[in-house]
Order: structure tokens, then C-alpha cells, then sequence
């Protein structure tokens, strides 16, 4: 219990920094569907996915390598790994910014040359400082990590309500008209949603200040054989990175290509594309309980490889994680009749709402297959991992291409579940053969049907009155509380106060 209660420590700190700040971050959400309307958020959409994958490349599974080496000689692996990605990401983005007309013509946004020079240069900066977050997480300098992150955030959000909310606003004679000639020349109609790149880039350079102690530790260092070492451990984690992260993103790069012309009535794909990908954020809501764990869980138990305990700790943290995760899938659909008020600020975007709680039910599965990976990391089989990605990435592609010209973007979050399902089962059936745990697999799926049936019956009652709705939901969120309390109240409630009440024994 002892090793599950300093796990639970890491996690919230980790979390707490996560949740606060994705938090910040998500009520950009309100300044950019406040801002624009989705046809114009649609190059955001589309070029962020290819961002997230962009980071997989630049730092090539490198993280991941400095976890399970640094304990041999950290300051050796720390300077190797670090030149290599310093080196590499000058690559990359230099030749992402020397080819930036044809490249960003190919995407379908021509004359857009500074988006990309400025997307290279958050990449570049997310890839440089990687190794030395890391080093931070395998120091334990939680307070100096949350800092540097939230300060990021918190510039983050207000540069872009200065820029949106502020300049663009003023510029277009909303208010403070005295300031209007001002304004119109800080904002560029023709930048418009470009204004989200640029104070992402000048948020990202923030990162420099507070990371100017791991850099001036740092040595310019190259060592051939250790680095091919490292790429042959790395490589795979690589490679099932860049295949999740296409699993992750793959939807938004289909959904305006293959949606057929008027399936949605008075809706082009670009817009369907701007819906989508703004209602999508509403799932960050699940990615913040597994981003927390996964900060604190994967040095952690790569740390205690040679443990015996692990399996069974592994299982009683897996039990624990799905119940979180069930009461986050709960919580939001029972209120997204709010939640779509307070972050979506205009109405057309809540046409997308019926694909959040399948985005959230894909997340919590992807959230429990990351969780239970960490067996092939501990085997040192992680040619499983990539394996199993990539089924996962086919299985997305192929639902892709059937479900969305029959269903729109529905079709794209029920690829994305029977995607993220099918590698949670993978992950189960091979890790109990390699590495076997006890899991709670009845109870696991127990908890997630009870709360798919009420999600799906309150979702039958349409209340409008907020008034009542909100509360009815929260009775219902405590009554299902009241149920897991009860089913597991062997684990949760005191042996004292088990024996005062007949009834909890």
C-alpha cells in the first residue's frame, strides 16, 4: 500500500500541474470558438494534428531511452541524447522552413508560408526541451516541472486574448473604438487564426528561462556506439509513437477528405472539420487523468522492473485508474448540457456534441492500454508495442474509410473507439502470456457497462432547464459513487467503521 501511495503522490503532482494546466489551456477553447467560426479554425485543426505527429520525429523515442539508461551514467546519456535531438531538430525545421511554399500548398493552405515557419520552430523548441523535462521527472523536481509548464500555459492563454480577444476585437470596432487605428495595425486580418501558432511559439520560448540550469549542465557529447544502442531501444518506442499518434490524429486528416459534399445540410467539410476538431477538445477532460499518470507511472515502474510485487501492484493501479476514468467519462456526459455552453461559444459548434461521449469512452480504453504496456517496457519487448499500434492504426484507417462517408464524424470517433479497444485487448491477451497480472477484468467491465447504461439513458431525457438538469445529474453522479463505495468498500472504507455498520461488511 505504501508503494501505491507514493505512486498516488507522483501522479497528483504531476496531475496537478496536467489537470491545471490543460484546464488553462482548454479555455482557449472559449476565446477561439468565441473568436472565429469553424471553417476558420480549420487550418488550426488540421495543422496541430500534423504537429503532434511532427513531435514523435523530433524526438525519435529518445525520452523514453533516457528513463531506462540514465541510471547507468545519467550525465553521459543526458549530453548523448541531447546533442543528437539538438542536431536533428535544426534539420528538420530548417528544411521544413527552406521548403515551406510547396509544403504548405500541398496541405491546401497556399500563402500561408509563415504558419509553418512558425509551427517548425514550436516543434523544434518542444523537441530541445524534452530530454531536460525528463531529466526533471527523473529527479523528482516536481515543483520546477509544474513551474515551467503552467508559466508556459498561462502565457499561452493570454497571448491569444490579447491577440483574439484583444487586437482582433478592437481592430473590427467592437469596443475601445478610440484604440481602433492601433489595433488594426497589430492585427492582420489575413494572420487571423495564425495569431494561435504565433503565441504558442512565444509561449514555447519561455521554456529557455526556466530550463537555463539543465543547459548550462549541458556538454555537447557524441558517442557512435552508445547512440546506435540507444536508437535500436528507441527505435520501436518511435515508431509506436508515431503510429499512436496517427491513431490520435489520423480522423482530422480524413474527416474533410472523405466526407461526401452536402452531408450535412448547409455545412461544407471544411466547417464539419472545424466543428469536429473544436468539439473533440471536450474529451481532454479523460487525456488529463492518463498524461498525469503516465508522468509519474513510467519512470516508476521502470525503476522496479526487477520487483516481484510489481504485477500485483500493477493490477491494484490499473483498478483504480479505470474507476477514475469511469467517473471522468461520467461527469462529463452527464452535464455536457452545460459544458457546451461555458466552452462553446457559439452554437453551431454543439452539432458535434453526440461524438463526445464516444471520444471519451476511446480515451478511457487508450488510457488502459497505456496503462497495462508497461509490461513489454519492463520485458524489453517493446517490438510489441509497435506491433500492437500499428493493428490499431490499420483497424483506424480502415473504419475510417467506411464509417465516415456513411456517418460523418461519428464515424470518426467510433473508428477511434473500436481502434482503442482492439489495443487494449492486444496489449491484455499478449501481456498475460509475457508478463501475467492479476487484473479485476469483471469488475473492470462492470463499471464501464453501469455507466455506459445510465450515460445512454439520461441522454434519453432531455431536460432544458439548467436549472434542473444540473442537479438532477449530480444526484445521479453521487448515486453511482454511493455504488462503487459500496462494491468496494472492503478497500476504501476503515476495518472500524466496516464493523460499526453491519451492512458496508
Amino acid at each position: 500500500m505504501s508503494v501505491l501511495k507514493k505512486l498516488a503522490s507522483e501522479t497528483a503532482s504531476y496531475g496537478i500541474s496536467t489537470i491545471l494546466g490543460r484546464s488553462l489551456n482548454f479555455l482557449l477553447v472559449i476565446v477561439h470558438t468565441a473568436a472565429f467560426l469553424p471553417k476558420e479554425l480549420n487550418v488550426n485543426v488540421k495543422l496541430y494534428a500534423y504537429v503532434a505527429i511532427a513531435n514523435i520525429i523530433y524526438t525519435y523515442g529518445m525520452e523514453t531511452a533516457f528513463f531506462r539508461f540514465a541510471a547507468d551514467d545519467k550525465a553521459k546519456y543526458y549530453n548523448i541524447i541531447q546533442s543528437a535531438i539538438i542536431v536533428s531538430s535544426c534539420i528538420f525545421s530548417g528544411i521544413l522552413i527552406v521548403f515551406s511554399t510547396p509544403i504548405i500548398t500541398a496541405l491546401g493552405f497556399p500563402g500561408k508560408e509563415i504558419f509553418l515557419i512558425w509551427i517548425s520552430l514550436i516543434v523544434a523548441i518542444d523537441a530541445i526541451t524534452a530530454i531536460p523535462f525528463a531529466r526533471l521527472r527523473l529527479e523528482k523536481q516536481t515543483k520546477k516541472f509544474v513551474k515551467a509548464k503552467i508559466f508556459n500555459i498561462l502565457v499561452n492563454v493570454f497571448l491569444n486574448v490579447v491577440f483574439l480577444l484583444g487586437f482582433k476585437k478592437i481592430a473590427e470596432g467592437d469596443y475601445l473604438l478610440f484604440l481602433q487605428p492601433l489595433a488594426q495595425k497589430l492585427y492582420l486580418p489575413s494572420v487571423g487564426a495564425g495569431y494561435i501558432f504565433l503565441a504558442n511559439l512565444l509561449a514555447n520560448a519561455c521554456f529557455f528561462y526556466f530550463l537555463r540550469a539543465e543547459f548550462k549542465d549541458f556538454k555537447f557529447q557524441f558517442d557512435k556506439a552508445v547512440f546506435k544502442n540507444l536508437l535500436i531501444y528507441a527505435y520501436p518506442i518511435m515508431v509506436m509513437g508515431l503510429a499512436s499518434t496517427f491513431n490520435l490524429m489520423f480522423d482530422r486528416i480524413l474527416l474533410e477528405r472523405l466526407l461526401p459534399e452536402g452531408f450535412y445540410p448547409n455545412r461544407t467539410s471544411q466547417e464539419a472539420l472545424g466543428i469536429y476538431g473544436n468539439v473533440y477538445k471536450l474529451s481532454i477532460f479523460m487525456a488529463l487523468a492518463t498524461q498525469a499518470f503516465r508522468y509519474a507511472a513510467e519512470p516508476f515502474f521502470l525503476a522496479k522492473a526487477e520487483d516481484k510485487n510489481s504485477p500485483e501492484t500493477l493490477a491494484d493501479v490499473t483498478k483504480w485508474f479505470l474507476i477514475t476514468c469511469v467517473f471522468i467519462w461520467l461527469g462529463v456526459c452527464l452535464n455536457l448540457d452545460i459544458l457546451k455552453v461555458l466552452f462553446l461559444r457559439k452554437p453551431i459548434y454543439w452539432e458535434g456534441m453526440k461524438v463526445v461521449p464516444i471520444l471519451l469512452l476511446a480515451n478511457l480504453f487508450l488510457g488502459i492500454y497505456y496503462n497495462i504496456s508497461v509490461w513489454f517496457k519492463l520485458n524489453k519487448k517493446t517490438y510489441f508495442g509497435t506491433r500492437i499500434t500499428f493493428a490499431g492504426l490499420g483497424i483506424t484507417i480502415l473504419f475510417n474509410f467506411i464509417l465516415i462517408p456513411k456517418m460523418g464524424y461519428m464515424g470518426c470517433a467510433v473508428a477511434f473507439l473500436i481502434s482503442c479497444f482492439s489495443m487494449t485487448a492486444l496489449c491484455y491477451y499478449f501481456g498475460q502470456k509475457y508478463y501475467p497480472v492479476p487484473y479485476k477484468i469483471f469488475s473492470g467491465f462492470g463499471y464501464i457497462i453501469s455507466a455506459g447504461v445510465l450515460i445512454y439513458c439520461t441522454m434519453q431525457i432531455h431536460i432544458e432547464n439548467l436549472w434542473i438538469s444540473v442537479p438532477y445529474h449530480f444526484i445521479l453522479l453521487g448515486l453511482y459513487t454511493a455504488g462503487v463505495i459500496l462494491v468496494e468498500r472492503k478497500t476504501i472504507i476503515p476495518l472500524k467503521v466496516r464493523d460499526k455498520y453491519a451492512f458496508l461488511r
